[in-house]
């Protein structure tokens, strides 16, 4: 662990940084590492902890997550990517943790919970629960992480009722992060379902907050976007 977080300060770069951080309107820690090398450096380094016992790399994750920085917080995002196959459901007890204690943007919100989150609620369909509780929390970023999660299934046409349930809960919620998450997930599965989330769209476009609105109709046709935004 401590060979990749040397590795990550010794490629950080100040404009890089800076360039980073202007993502973000909430406070960020960040080396200043490209994506594509620190995906490349994670990568690399996954290659010397493949064959530790799952729970081994899990801890491993852990300690980048706990570290703050975002770059580790891709390092763990990425190998627990590669390693959700191995999961099993006593592990959602883990990303629970990572969501709730250590997710504090919507890089790593995103990154973690489009592919390791959502994969395990593709293995494990009964914990669609968990993501509804999920969305009834007061932190932002686990409310994010609700819709988030599902952005892969709902592309494939998966989950379209456990969607609109989670699209209720958050429905008016006031935080941008949040609204953006939701929005996000209703345009994902309005590329198989989009008549039934254009029909969701209208009869909720009244309480509706513009942002969750317009994420939802990015990819309907101009004539759908128009009764949907119309008052």
């Amino acid at each position: 662990m401590e060979k990749v977080r040397q590795t990550l300060i010794g490629a950080a770069d100040e404009k890089t940084r800076l360039s980073g951080e202007r993502f973000f309107k909430e406070e960020v820690k960040i080396y200043g590492v490209a994506s594509a090398s620190a995906q490349k450096f994670s990568r690399d380094f996954f290659k010397e902890v493949k064959d530790l016992p799952k729970d081994e790399i899990l801890a491993l994750c852990e300690e980048f997550w706990k570290s703050g920085y975002m770059e580790e917080s891709f390092v763990a995002c990425h190998w627990s990517d590669l390693i959700h196959e191995k999961l099993v459901r006593e592990d959602f007890a883990t990303l629970e943790r990572w969501v709730s204690l250590y997710v504090s943007n919507w890089a790593s919100c995103d990154t973690l919970c489009n592919h390791t989150v959502g994969g395990f609620i593709d293995m494990y369909p009964e914990y669609l629960g968990e993501l509804k509780r999920w969305a009834k929390s007061s932190n932002r970023w686990v409310k994010r992480a609700s819709a988030v999660s599902l952005i892969i299934p709902a592309r494939n046409g998966r989950y379209l009722g456990d969607i609109f349930e989670i699209a209720d809960i958050l429905l008016l919620d006031k935080d941008d992060m949040v609204q953006k998450g939701y929005g996000w997930m209703l345009k994902a599965a309005s590329q198989a379902h989009q008549q039934e989330v254009f029909e969701y769209v209208v009869r909720n476009k009244g309480v509706m907050p513009r942002t969750a609105l317009r994420y939802a109709i990015e990819k309907m046709p101009r004539e759908l976007k128009v009764i949907a935004m119309s008052k």
